[in-house]
């Protein structure tokens, strides 16, 4: 198994009708590699300076995203399917549907940062469907 500590930007777009969301989070955290599964965990702070931990699991097929904390969801990505989550709040309790349109993956080398790129539909509470672009790139902190 292969463990290193990482240096992660998470960006986020979100297309509602024409109205754009975007989203930057930079932490510290910890690439996990075991066989084809790479993992990442770190730790980013919600809006209203509450913690909330990451998990995201990459495999050949799918990508899942587990957060816990302030906020709390089990995010699945699976290539032109839809999948289903519930997401908690602080403020209440939401239904989401995920249908995964792109999912590019480039794991971590000697040579090359990681970078995952999907982009999904989003349903919430069964409104409309919003658009969303997720990029998250790392790479190996500096061991100094």
């Amino acid at each position: 198994m292969i463990e290193k500590k990482v240096f992660i930007e998470l960006h986020t777009i979100i297309d509602d009708d024409g109205q754009m969301e975007y989203n930057t989070i930079k932490s510290t955290g910890i690439y996990y590699q075991k066989g084809n599964i790479d993992v990442l965990r770190f730790e980013e702070t919600s809006e209203d300076n509450a913690p909330v931990k990451n998990f995201i699991t990459i495999q050949p097929d799918k990508v899942n995203i587990k957060r816990n904390g302030h906020i709390v969801m089990n995010q699945q990505f699976r290539m032109r399917q839809t999948t289903e989550n519930v997401f908690r709040h602080p403020y209440g309790t939401m239904h989401m549907e995920t249908t995964t349109n792109k999912i590019t993956y480039q794991p971590l080398t000697e040579q090359d940062n990681g970078s995952l790129v999907m982009s999904y539909n989003v349903k919430i509470n069964g409104q409309e469907e919003r658009q969303h672009k997720l990029t998250l790139t790392y790479n190996e902190e500096d061991v100094r």
